[in-house]
């Protein structure tokens, strides 16, 4: 046996569609796109939301609310994340980075007060809640806000 001699088993492969090809083939005339109009032409594309030239339904509606281009992006930490650090170490958005406990810093890093503490931190943070400041100050730690 030769590889030129290998063929797929009988009825196993499916033959294109030839579209175009006479009447007698059954796909002919039309080609399979139905008469007339726009999708039968070549070509002929419709973007989605096109609604046969009456006013789309996105213009239709009223435009709502604005952007805030002074919105600060915050990133948040719960307390109960902060049980890493060894005793006495300096808690920042970098080293929250390093150990992975956040993505990203983005515009600032806010702790809130869900969960408890157990190691004395100095937190130097861009927000704090007053809840997370007297859990943080409770376990001996100090809050620094920048």
């Amino acid at each position: 046996m030769k590889l030129c001699d290998l063929k797929p088993p009988k009825g196993s492969g499916k033959a294109k569609k030839r579209v175009g090809r006479g009447d007698g083939s059954g796909h002919g005339g039309t080609s399979c796109r139905g008469s007339k109009g726009q999708k039968a032409r070549s070509g002929g594309k419709v973007n989605p939301g096109f609604e046969g030239g009456q006013m789309p339904l996105t213009r239709r509606l009223p435009k709502r609310g604005f952007t805030n281009s002074f919105r600060r992006d915050m990133v948040i930490v719960n307390v109960s994340a902060l049980n890493v650090f060894a005793a006495g170490s300096v808690v920042d958005a970098d080293t929250l980075v390093e150990k992975r406990i956040i993505k990203r810093k983005g515009d600032g890093v806010k702790v809130l007060g869900k969960g408890d503490i157990f190691v004395p931190l100095t937190v130097k943070i861009q927000g704090v809640s007053k809840t997370a400041r007297e859990k943080i100050e409770a376990s001996g730690g100090t809050v620094e806000v920048e």
